[in-house]
């Protein structure tokens, strides 16, 4: 790790900007607090859990890393960075392939407790009974409600000093598991949907105020579309509304979190619209053609890990704008202050006010039928 160059790594193909980095402090002291076991370390007895952008597991020095990230595009990063610092790894996803025989887990904490917890629960029922655990994170992430969520499924608790701001956690002694807690499953006698949810996926079983908006509308929305996408698709609520409403329309429910994936996945199925609703993990629309849906709905985030950015959002828009097949729609909820309508009608087109309340705002954005004298997107978006 000494000679490893952390300065070397990039988020991309993630949003880059001057206040959004690669690694941090929290990085470093995991990996200096495993030193020891890294040292002595059988290969294929590493993993490798919540890797940002690819620093524990190409800074580790270990072979056969087993590595689960959330983000598709930590995935991709974590690819284009062990071109530069080459290591042998595998990505796995958070099951029995990632942690059977683990003796040494590598873990940069969620700050989710939901998603802490099915970690957790992940390595106590599937790793090596001995089993060290070193994570970690920014203090100004860390909780006290994260201990006895850790030691509902380890004997002991040991805690770092601070160092830079960054503290780390050394769990050991996993206790049995006999069945998963996840995904969690909670019906909505309103809506008359049930909704599932693995750790990971943002506001859980629930369903935000942002999204009941856009659902409150929802009927207004491309009254003869064919093809509706769900960008960004978290539990898959939106998707699964609009097919229920909708027999006729062909619906992809699309997000780049293998959480969230699973969790729409298990929401289809429980709503009995697996036949009807295809889920896929993808960066964005990456994977789907140019004027190919005529419906999209987005719910886009405006956080970028900790920092308030509107980069993913504005990067989204662009998807949508390239995706959606003229005179389609965009319907977007987002939080009123961000004021995204001039930007969505520059990216998109033409953007008229839907509804609002004293927090959220829809818009419905229209691509144009002919590109002559539309702007397009902005590199810096």
């Amino acid at each position: 790790m000494t000679d490893f160059d952390f300065e070397a790594l990039r988020r991309w193909p993630d949003v880059e900007a001057e206040n959004l980095f690669a690694y941090d402090a929290s990085d470093r002291l995991i990996l200096e607090t495993a030193a020891e076991q890294l040292a002595s370390a059988e290969p294929g007895t590493v993993v490798v859990l919540g890797d940002n952008y690819g620093a524990l597991t190409l800074a580790s020095g270990a072979t056969g890393v087993r590595v689960h990230q959330d983000a598709l595009t930590g995935e991709r990063a974590l690819a284009a960075n062990a071109v530069e610092a080459p290591a042998h790894y595998t990505n796995h996803p958070l099951d029995e392939s990632l942690l059977s025989g683990a003796k040494l887990v590598l873990w940069q904490l969620p700050r989710s407790l939901d998603e802490l917890e099915e970690g957790a629960e992940a390595i106590a029922r599937w790793a090596d009974p001995s089993v060290v655990v070193v994570a970690g994170g920014r203090i100004k992430h860390l909780t006290p409600t994260m201990n006895p969520v850790l030691l509902k499924y380890f004997d002991t608790l040991d805690v770092t000093l601070a160092k830079q701001k960054s503290r780390a956690f050394i769990l050991r002694g996993p206790k049995p598991v006999a069945e998963s807690a996840f995904p969690v499953r909670e019906f909505h006698k309103d809506l008359g949907l049930q909704v599932a949810a693995h750790g990971s996926a943002f506001a859980g079983a629930g369903i935000d105020i942002g999204t009941r908006l856009l659902l409150s509308v929802l009927k207004k929305a491309a009254p003869s579309a064919r093809t509706a996408i769900d960008l960004g698709a978290g539990t898959g609520v939106l998707a699964a509304a609009i097919a229920s409403a909708r027999p006729e329309l062909r619906v992809i429910a699309s997000d780049q979190s293998a959480g969230a994936v699973a969790s729409a996945i298990a929401t289809m199925e429980a709503n009995g619209l697996s036949d009807r609703v295809t889920v896929v993990r993808d960066d964005g629309l990456v994977s789907q053609p140019d004027d190919s849906a005529d419906l999209i709905l987005l719910n886009p985030p405006f956080h970028i890990g900790a920092v308030v950015h509107t980069g993913l959002a504005h990067r989204m828009f662009a998807d949508a704008a390239r995706v959606l097949a003229p005179g389609g729609e965009l319907w977007t909820v987002f939080n009123s202050h961000l004021g995204y309508r001039q930007t969505l009608a520059r990216i998109v087109g033409p953007t008229e006010l839907v509804t609002h309340n004293a927090k959220f705002t829809v818009t419905v954005s229209t691509k144009p039928t002919s590109d002559h004298g539309h702007p397009k997107p902005d590199e810096k978006d």
